[in-house]
């Protein structure tokens, strides 16, 4: 790794090889830079710092290669003293006594509870996906508390509390480690549907007709949802659900020759099978909607279509987007899920010359509309994560593989978990220097590699009697007996488990000032920040048979905590803390003004590296008048970027009848218009992080509050009439 050669220099190569025994018995490098962090937590005198410094790395050159943490400390605070600081020396001491006293309260579950019943926004609030006032929701969170504080207990020290500092995030807390479930998964619904499955005591038999197969999807989807913590999608929905159509068209067919003419059977036959596969996807759509599951939320639900190429396959791509843009109920709101991505490919869709851009059109009107759907740009997903797919839930991307027998595989693999490493915090405490960045993100690097590692054991205790509908009966895509391991579906690269990473433009201005989006030095920092995670996960991945991916974390609440526990440390940096939320992993500053081509251009290296997990928006005025400057950007993108969101201006106020975008204010958003901010009367969407939430109903933190208020639409109209393809 050339670019952290200039940390390996005479002056450290020494210290560098010591070795740290932790309190918990883990061996780890000693790192000069935390004696400086905790110096200037001290004091701002340099010449205290210098004299510190010196006899500290003196003493630990000419000592053993191992010393312990505990022999550190007696030195540093015996320094203190011996130059005549004993008031730094009892101010550390307490500084000490306090990571104890805080340690303590966060394995108390007692604490923890008090913050739930207390109404703490970031605990309530911290998933726009769970109405804290529903009684199932309160029970779950209830749980997620106890959750938190015993799970802090079942993990490596040195890990819970760099998690607690806010060194790194263990995602998910309230359910792992305490239990051993995983996180989101593309459902093997093919397979489970062609050979029927198990839900509690009833042996569901493969459906007959598409109405059925679509309910049996939503019963899948809401037991699914209920064993493990993250989302789960379904991968080339039209394609699955075409035979079961096909069955129906069949069935008409048959009743034609009772009633009609045989020149208009295949008419009526065709006619009948489009009306049942609308009833069936408005029927899964509002199944979706009206789901709970066992933790109290919405099942975060994704639904990939657009390959199909069959008539019943294109009537499925057109009745999913039709129902999305009727809306929901008698007032026809947005629907938040399932959140919908399709696909463009190019000699399919993407032209108007192709047999299937009718569809695609369909699509561009529904995401002026619902913003969904989301767009998967088919030639750049192969090229970045080596095969075709959707998503797991949001964002997170499973790699090409192929099992024993050589085939490729992508439903009913999964993903085990993820950390996310706090960048900006690494900038701030190098101070502008890249030596000291490269070696602190070393550090922090190997404290998330052992809380992956924790995360990856954990899940693996778990027997398949513990989630039947995942291991038992089909939707992991294998049909495990009680007394196999579950293993069998995680290693030799089967599932993905993810390194995270949040905040790169707060990292690039630490080094290079608030506008260096045009600075090409700048920019290939930033890309050279994530190809050094990527690196260390293939690395990994070689070590330990497991694929380890590099995920850009949308950080929903984390947005918010990180930035907290920064401004706490080390107050209002301009342009970086003070904005009161930390950017979405790689994306463009969203207060500023770029064009889409121009925003996605800045952003299209990275996925590169990140290919476990990454999108792209762009903010977009009210576009329903202007579909064809939609339509624009997706294809210019085609060739630039592979999975691509769309924020436009669809919020509506049933009272006075605006249309277009509510304005945020300190309590919340209102109408424009007459100040309406009624739920019951108005709609309100926002892009979450990688999916849709209604503010309205379930607020957001503080955090994401502030950071969809910040943002600057992406688009001047004027500029988009010009032919970008």
């Amino acid at each position: 790794m050339d670019y952290i050669k200039s940390v390996q220099t005479i002056k450290w190569r020494a210290l560098k090889e010591k070795r740290v025994k932790k309190s918990d018995g883990e061996i780890v490098p000693f790192y000069a830079y935390k004696i400086t962090l905790v110096l200037d937590a001290l004091t701002n005198r340099d010449d205290i710092k210098d004299q510190v410094r010196a006899r500290i790395f003196s003493r630990v050159t000419q000592s053993p290669k191992t010393i312990s943490s505990l022999e550190i400390r007696k030195w540093f605070t015996g320094t203190l003293i011996s130059i005549g600081e004993a008031k730094l020396a009892n101010q550390y001491d307490e500084y000490r006594a306090a990571d104890v006293k805080n340690w303590l309260e966060a394995i108390n579950p007692q604490k923890k509870l008090g913050q739930l019943f207390n109404g703490k926004e970031t605990v309530v609030h911290e998933n726009a996906n769970k109405d804290s006032k529903i009684f199932s929701t309160r029970r779950d969170l209830t749980a997620g508390m106890v959750g938190k504080s015993l799970g802090l207990t079942m993990m490596p020290q040195t890990v819970a509390k760099a998690h607690l500092r806010g060194d790194i995030h263990y995602h998910d807390l309230d359910y792992s480690p305490l239990t051993s479930m995983t996180n989101c998964c593309l459902i093997d619904f093919k397979n489970m549907l062609a050979n029927g499955f198990k839900i509690g005591n009833a042996d569901v038999e493969p459906p007959k007709s598409i109405q059925t197969a679509t309910a049996q999807m939503s019963q899948i989807i809401a037991n699914v949802a209920s064993s493990q913590y993250g989302g789960c999608s379904s991968d080339r929905t039209d394609e699955v659900l075409a035979p079961y159509a096909a069955l129906n068209y069949r069935k008409h067919l048959a009743e034609a020759k009772d009633w009609v003419t045989p020149d208009k059977r295949i008419a009526f036959a065709k006619e009948k099978t489009k009306k049942d596969i609308y009833d069936a996807m408005q029927g899964l759509e509002y199944e979706v909607n009206t789901l709970f599951s066992s933790n109290g939320q919405t099942p975060f639900t994704t639904v990939g279509f657009g390959l199909g190429t069959s008539w019943i396959e294109k009537e499925i791509q057109k009745a999913i987007l039709n129902v999305r843009i009727k809306g929901l109920g008698k007032q026809h709101r947005t629907a938040i899920f399932p959140k919908l991505i399709f696909t463009l490919k190019r000699g399919l869709n993407l032209k108007k010359t192709d047999p299937n851009y009718d569809v695609k059109e369909l699509a561009v009107e529904c995401a002026t509309k619902r913003m969904y759907p989301d767009i998967l740009m088919y030639d750049k997903i192969v090229e970045i994560t080596g095969n075709f797919k959707c998503p797991m839930g949001c964002r997170s991307f499973l790699q090409g593989w192929k099992d024993e027998n050589g085939k490729e595989v992508n439903s009913g693999r999964m993903n085990l978990g993820v950390i996310t490493i706090n960048l900006p915090r690494i900038a701030i405490e190098s101070k502008g220097d890249k030596a000291v960045f490269w070696e602190i993100m070393d550090d922090r690097i190997h404290l998330a590699k052992r809380a992956l590692m924790s995360r990856l054991n954990r899940c693996k205790q778990a027997k398949p009697e513990n989630a039947p509908i995942l291991y038992e009966n089909g939707a992991f895509g294998k049909r495990l007996k009680k007394t196999d391991s579950v293993d069998e579906l995680f290693k030799n690269n089967r599932s993905t488990i993810s390194l995270g990473y949040i905040g790169l433009y707060e990292v690039g201005t630490e080094f290079y000032g608030p506008r260096w989006e045009h600075n090409r030095e700048a920019h290939d920092f930033t890309v050279l920040i994530v190809k050094y995670l990527h690196d260390y996960c293939a690395k990994w991945e070689k070590q330990y048979g497991y694929h380890f991916s590099v995920y850009s974390t949308p950080a929903e609440s984390l947005t918010d905590t990180f930035c907290e526990d920064d401004i706490k440390r080390f107050g209002r940096i301009p342009d970086i803390t003070s904005k009161d939320y930390y950017t979405n992993s790689f994306h463009y500053d969203v207060r500023k003004n770029p064009t889409p081509f121009e925003k996605l251009a800045f952003e299209e290296a990275y996925p590169k590296y990140a290919s476990g997990g990454f999108i792209h928006y762009c903010e977009y005025p009210n576009l329903k008048q202007n579909p064809a400057a939609l339509e624009a950007v997706w294809d210019w993108a085609y060739n630039h970027v592979g999975y691509l969101g769309t924020n436009a201006s669809i919020d509506h106020c049933f009272k006075c009848g605006f249309d277009g975008d509510f304005k945020p204010t300190a309590k919340g958003f209102e109408c424009p218009n007459c100040g309406n901010r009624d739920p019951q009367t108005c709609d309100v969407v926002k892009r979450t992080c990688g999916y849709l939430g209604n503010p309205m109903i379930r607020p957001m933190v503080h955090g994401r509050h502030k950071e969809i208020a910040s943002r600057v639409k992406n688009m001047r109209l004027g500029e988009m009439s010009n032919d970008k393809k």
